[in-house]
């Protein structure tokens, strides 16, 4: 493919944005069959959330060098040796089910490979919309990134559950290996703009460790930026902790196709979250909308730790999915407005180690918080059966739902008191904005 036959501008950004959409399908679909069979086979919690820890820890310890790298090198090359690497990973696992070997702890192995690819690829991925798109359409391009989002939500968890049942899992892998071919094809066709960097050093493990350093100096001049991040960490962890524990906390009271459906049901409030955040952009107030949304996030939580009814469950989910194009869709644009061109691949990456981390510690804690403290206290005979029990019920999955009202009240709490914050509250007013 020659240069001159490639895309720029806007229609490279759709073409990326298609194929990476594509591509995040079947590895959400994957990701949904492997975290069913591991909870089906182990019956653990924590063994379940043992695969978030997979996914985040990786991207944990490589983020930081991978956006000296983003910074540094051709932004499509990145993404397409990310994801060729990942595609490499899928290719194991469908070897390892053909030859019928594949164990748990295979599961663990390839996530966590395929994790450290996705450590490139984000920020690659995420920096060269801003160097594709024009300033005043980056609310729209903001807007389509989280209704990508949103469509894999909405399609990968009943496909996922349908395709258990119908072509197992082989059926499953086979798919997503189609799909990453499809992704690296539409990269093909994509121009991107050359960086204008004053980077001129060849690159050395010293230099490497002192662009990081200037990442992190710059987060830390910018006081409004640096709240929004921790702020959106804290949200994370608890949020993080919620994702984990929302998968058993179905299955205790009904089946893995009732779990498929409900999920995709949260996907179609995230698609129409992100419908109408991609077709209403403003010029200000996105962090106001990241507040109020996050505050209604909480309330959702707390409701459907409350009782274990498929249709309570179902409608705060569809209202915390729904939400979450405004929260991620609004802190991104402010990021992608206030942040220099050149200074985005590290950014993004010392974000994502920030967010990341924060998951980790909760993915790490919250499988034997449910196993060892809050299920057994709200058994039929545990501490809480008579007092606490007696407002959210008692028996399997009771733990789970003490603990989603208690990570809901801890959000809106933690939201409020980031409000209270004056250059995170005013970040749209008096950060500076990107050139």
């Amino acid at each position: 493919m020659t240069e001159s036959k490639q895309l720029g501008g806007i229609k490279a950004f759709i073409v990326l944005w298609l194929g990476q959409l594509v591509s995040l399908v079947g590895s959400r679909i994957t990701n949904f069959g492997l975290r069913v069979v591991v909870f089906q086979t182990t019956t653990s919690v924590t063994q379940f959330a043992l695969i978030s820890v997979c996914t985040i820890l990786p991207v944990i310890l490589l983020s930081p060098f991978a956006g000296v790298i983003v910074d540094r090198f051709d932004r499509r090359r990145v993404i397409i040796i990310s994801d060729f690497g990942a595609f490499l990973t899928t290719v194991a696992i469908a070897l390892l089910l053909l030859t019928g070997n594949l164990e748990v702890w295979h599961i663990y192995l390839t996530t966590a490979i395929s994790s450290a690819f996705s450590a490139f690829q984000w920020p690659a991925n995420i920096a060269s919309v801003s160097m594709l798109v024009p300033k005043k359409h980056l609310p729209r391009a903001s807007g389509l990134t989280q209704l990508g989002k949103a469509i894999s939500q909405l399609i990968s968890p009943i496909l996922g559950a349908v395709m258990l049942v119908t072509v197992k899992l082989e059926g499953i892998i086979l798919l997503d290996l189609i799909t990453f071919i499809f992704s690296i094809f539409t990269l093909s066709l994509v121009r991107f703009p050359k960086l204008k960097t004053n980077i001129s050093q060849q690159l050395s493990p010293a230099l490497v460790l002192k662009e990081i350093g200037e990442g992190c100096k710059y987060i830390a001049a910018r006081l409004g930026i640096f709240g929004l991040i921790i702020f959106l960490a804290g949200i994370n962890f608890l949020v993080g902790a919620v994702e984990v524990l929302a998968t058993p906390l179905i299955l205790s009271f009904a089946s893995t196709t009732t779990l498929g459906t409900i999920l995709s049901i949260g996907g179609i409030g995230m698609v129409l979250g992100g419908v109408l955040f991609s077709i209403y952009p403003q010029a200000r107030g996105y962090i106001n909308i990241t507040f109020n949304f996050t505050l209604l996030v909480g309330f959702c939580i707390v409701a459907a730790g409350l009782k274990a009814s498929v249709i309570l469950v179902s409608s705060a989910i569809f209202i915390v999915f729904f939400s979450l194009p405004f929260i991620n869709g609004s802190s991104l644009l402010i990021f992608q407005r206030k942040v220099a061109l050149e200074m985005q691949g590290r950014f993004f990456a010392i974000n994502d180690t920030i967010a990341k981390t924060s998951l980790l510690v909760a993915y790490l804690i919250t499988g034997p918080l449910a196993d060892r403290i809050f299920e057994p206290l709200m058994d039929i005979k545990g501490l809480l059966a008579n007092n606490v029990g007696q407002i959210i019920g008692v028996g399997p999955g009771r733990g789970i739902g003490l603990l989603f009202v208690i990570m809901g009240t801890l959000t809106m709490l933690l939201t409020i008191m980031a409000y209270q914050y004056p250059p995170l509250r005013f970040i749209e007013d008096s950060s500076p904005v990107q050139k």
